[in-house]
């Protein structure tokens, strides 16, 4: 964790902000920008992703942040199961789903493997 000075320069914190853009992307035009509880259900999520490793990463603990990334990580199957409620409404096709789904995909694997190397590094 030392080698990084800002929780900007995690890479999962950079998939994060890569998913809050493609979910952005998803909800600020055609159906699902009308339908506006999963449109904030889903932002929410993903915004959680981002603020989640932040947070974590600014506590002097590596128990309390793989607790933070646990947050996140839950936050990634969050959108991913929004992701299935927007497609089965037809707010979104299915190549749309993939794309978005496959980048929250993306960030549990790389939150997880973090989670992982913090575990052992600290002995949790």
């Amino acid at each position: 964790m030392s080698t990084y000075k800002t929780f900007e320069e995690l890479p999962c914190w950079q998939e994060a902000r890569k998913l809050c853009n493609a979910v952005y992307g998803i909800i600020s035009h055609g159906a699902l920008s009308k339908d506006f509880a999963l449109k904030d259900q889903i932002w929410r999520a993903a915004g959680s992703v981002m603020d989640n490793i932040a947070e974590g990463y600014d506590d002097s603990s590596s128990k309390e942040f793989v607790k933070f990334l646990g947050y996140s990580h839950r936050s990634c199957s969050e959108v991913q199961s929004q992701l299935h409620r927007a497609l089965d409404c037809g707010y979104i096709d299915g190549e749309t789903f993939g794309v978005v789904y496959g980048q929250a995909g993306e960030c549990r694997k790389q939150i997880k493997g973090f989670r992982k190397y913090l575990r052992e590094y600290s002995g949790i």
